[in-house]
């Protein structure tokens, strides 16, 4: 059974910083690519980032390259998406998620198909 919890979140200033974490219990960390989602009205859903711990495999959507970096604390099964310098545009509701990467085709980066575990959302609010 998975708990993925989410924490961080909020409103922030145009050019500011948030950092979002995920902890995962009761699934190996090692069998899971887990990362984040985020959607707006009107948009479809928008893989933000992903990190596989096994594969040593990172991904990030071209929107978020050099702002946003995710890293992992594997003691803690905890993983970060460090957001800086964000834009209105970034301003979402984010969601975290989990897929085995035994499956084939699996991994980074995630897709709405590939999700195993989705942890509740939060919502990043960017103000210009």
């Amino acid at each position: 059974m998975c708990s993925c919890r989410r924490q961080g979140g909020g409103l922030v200033q145009a050019g500011g910083s948030l950092r979002l974490s995920c902890a995962v219990s009761g699934l190996d960390f090692d069998d899971y690519a887990i990362g984040w989602f985020r959607q707006t009205p009107g948009k479809e859903r928008e893989a933000v980032s992903c990190f596989d711990n096994t594969r040593r495999t990172i991904h990030y959507a071209d929107s978020v390259k050099g702002r946003f970096t995710i890293s992992a604390d594997n003691t803690k099964k905890t993983v970060y998406l460090q957001m800086n310098s964000l834009k209105p545009e970034d301003a979402a509701v984010y969601i975290c998620a989990a897929n085995f990467i035994q499956i084939i085709g699996h991994g980074c980066p995630l897709f709405d198909g590939g999700v195993d575990y989705w942890a509740k959302e939060t919502q990043v609010t960017v103000s210009s």
